[in-house]
């Protein structure tokens, strides 16, 4: 399904920049609470047990228009090591070797799925490469329901699609409900979804769903297994 998988390498990107805090809190809450937000949301998505997770599996999966697409990780973080397994090609390559074209390209599908995955964790994995702003009510785009937003934008270097903005979504109970990718932080959203359908494995919190508020598009994950150390 060549237009979904353009689609979704559109959407990935891998950032390794200095970090620069622009946090705007209208009621004001304190520059030291307002600093851990991103930590907050990572931790509330179960984000402390990452560190015991030895191997991590699953299939990303987007329904578009009829049409099907999946792919399947399996990635060992402690080693950087990942497999790739799509259709009846199977291609294995660690991050911390230089990359051909053809893992490069690979490797792109791969920072992708894992951000839909678990982007929570991102905040705290990538937070010396972007900006972010708080807003304590801000109108949710799908839902309309007041909730916080959290904006974070990529800094203009370096990774795949590097100046990428997201707005996310949450509740007091910070788990993000929906969110907003700004290819290139336009004002304009060019794709807006849910995060639903939550499941706790070892103690993350994953949102196995994701959809549109209208058409027929939905990203999904299954296959899901978490190997942890003892």
């Amino acid at each position: 399904m060549k237009r979904c998988a353009t689609f979704i390498i559109i959407l990935s990107f891998l950032s390794c920049k200095p970090e620069s805090h622009k946090d705007v809190d209208s009621q004001n809450t304190g520059a030291h609470q307002e600093m851990n937000i991103l930590d907050s949301i990572a931790f509330a998505h179960g984000f402390e047990q990452w560190k015991k997770v030895s191997q991590i599996q699953y299939t990303f999966n987007v329904d578009r228009d009829g049409n099907h697409f999946e792919r399947s990780w399996t990635w060992k973080p402690q080693e950087n090591d990942i497999t790739l397994v799509s259709g009846n090609d199977t291609l294995s390559y660690n991050r911390t070797i230089p990359l051909d074209s053809a893992y490069l390209k690979a490797d792109q599908g791969f920072i992708n799925d894992k951000y839909w995955l678990l982007a929570p964790y991102n905040l705290m994995w990538d937070r010396e490469s972007f900006s972010h702003t708080r807003e304590i009510r801000s109108k949710a785009p799908i839902s309309g329901e007041a909730m916080q937003k959290l904006t974070i934008v990529y800094k203009n270097e370096g990774g795949y699609t590097p100046g990428d903005a997201y707005d996310l979504y949450f509740n007091n109970d910070l788990m993000i409900k929906e969110w907003a990718f700004r290819k290139g932080n336009a004002e304009e959203a060019g794709l807006v979804t849910t995060w639903e359908d939550y499941i706790e494995v070892d103690g993350m919190k994953i949102a196995k769903t994701h959809r549109r508020d209208k058409g027929d598009w939905a990203l999904y994950f299954d296959r899901i297994a978490i190997q942890s150390k003892n």
